[in-house]
C-alpha cells in the first residue's frame, strides 16, 4: 500500500478537472474556486489571471460535480463604476460561496492600490450578482462564511496580515454581514509543524453531527520555497470560536504533476468543498495556481482525525 492509498482524501482519478484550456475566453490559469450546490447542479466560481497579469472570476456548471462547463464571459471582473470601482481595479480572486437564508453570499479578494481587502457579493441564481461592500480593512486575504447565524448573528472566520499573531485564523461576527468586530484568534501556526509558517481559512465550514469542519490551508518554508497543504479543524456547533481540535495531519499536499509545478509550485490551494447526503465530502483545489483538481473523503474520517489526533490550535 502506497501513501496515496493511506489517505483520507481520495483524488479523482482523471485530475485535474479545470484547465485553461476549458475556458472559451483567453486565461492564462484556472484555480482556486469556490463550489456550491444550485437547484441540483455544482456551480463553480473560479479564479483566472489574464495575460495582464490580474485576475478576474469565472463561472463552470456541472451536474455530477466532476465535469463542469465553463460560461461564455466572466462571472466578475473588477467594477468600471459605482461605490466598488477603484476597490478592486487590480483584480478578483478566491471566491468562497456560502448559501445563508436562500441567497448566496460570495467573500472575494479585492486588490488594489491600497492593497487587498476582501469583498462581499450575493446573489440569488448566479444570474445577476450584486456587490454588497467591503468588509474588511487592509490587509486582510481570507474571510469564509458560516452558512447559518449562531447566537443570532453571522460569523466568519477571517485572516489579517499582522505580525503580532502571524498570519492566524480570526473569528468574527456581525449583526448584518457588513460591520463586523468582536475579533479573536483561534488558530495560530504551530513551530516546526507542516503549517508552522502560516494558515488561513480555505472552504466555507459546513455543519456535522460533530461540529463546524473546517478545511483550512497551511504553509511550511522550505529551502527550497513555501509548500501549501490543506487541513482540518473542528469547531463546537453552539460557539465556533471554541476549537474543538485541530488535525496534527495534513489532509492534501502537493503530490501530481501539476500539483508540484505551475503557476506557483508546490501549492494545494482550497476555496469550496461541497458536503453530500451519503456522508462524503467533495474537495475542490488549485494546484500550482494554474488547475483545478478535486478528491473526496468520508466526513467522519475527518471529524475523527480532528478530534483524535490533534495538535494545540494557539
Amino acid at each position: 500500500m502506497n501513501r496515496r492509498d493511506r489517505s483520507l482524501v481520495r483524488r479523482y482519478e482523471k485530475n485535474p478537472i479545470l484547465t485553461p484550456d476549458d475556458v472559451p475566453y483567453p486565461v492564462e490559469t484556472v484555480h482556486n474556486a469556490g463550489v456550491v450546490k444550485h437547484d441540483g447542479r455544482y456551480v463553480m466560481l473560479f479564479r483566472s489571471h489574464l495575460r495582464s497579469g490580474r485576475s478576474i472570476i469565472g463561472l463552470a456548471e456541472s451536474e455530477d460535480g466532476y465535469r463542469f462547463r465553463v460560461r461564455a464571459e466572466p462571472f466578475l471582473e473588477p467594477a468600471s463604476g459605482g461605490p466598488s470601482a477603484g476597490d478592486d481595479e487590480f483584480g478578483v480572486e478566491d471566491p468562497r460561496v456560502t448559501c445563508i437564508e436562500g441567497e448566496y453570499f460570495i467573500t472575494y479578494s479585492a486588490y488594489s492600490r491600497h492593497g487587498v481587502r476582501v469583498a462581499l457579493a450575493r446573489t440569488r441564481d448566479f444570474e445577476r450578482i450584486e456587490r454588497v461592500a467591503t468588509i474588511t480593512q487592509a490587509d486582510c486575504r481570507n474571510v469564509v462564511l458560516f452558512p447559518r447565524r449562531i447566537g443570532g448573528r453571522y460569523v466568519r472566520l477571517d485572516r489579517p496580515h499582522t505580525e503580532i499573531a502571524p498570519w492566524s485564523i480570526w473569528i468574527s461576527y456581525s449583526p448584518d454581514l457588513v460591520h463586523w468586530g468582536e475579533s479573536r484568534v483561534v488558530i495560530k501556526p504551530l513551530p516546526y509543524h507542516w503549517d508552522e509558517m502560516k494558515v488561513g481559512p480555505g472552504a466555507p465550514p459546513f455543519e456535522t453531527p460533530a461540529g463546524w469542519l473546517s478545511l483550512y490551508h497551511g504553509v511550511f518554508q522550505t529551502m527550497d520555497g513555501a509548500i501549501y497543504r490543506l487541513g482540518a479543524a473542528l469547531h463546537a456547533l453552539d460557539d465556533p470560536a471554541r476549537v474543538l481540535g485541530v488535525a496534527d495531519e495534513w489532509i492534501v499536499q502537493p503530490e501530481d504533476p501539476w500539483e508540484l509545478t505551475g503557476y506557483v509550485h508546490n501549492v494545494v490551494f482550497t476555496c469550496g468543498a461541497v458536503p453530500e447526503e451519503d456522508g462524503t465530502v467533495k474537495i475542490y483545489w488549485g494546484g500550482a495556481d494554474s488547475v483545478i483538481c478535486m478528491g473526496t473523503a468520508r466526513i467522519e474520517d475527518l471529524t475523527d482525525l480532528c478530534r483524535r489526533r490533534p495538535r494545540p490550535p494557539l
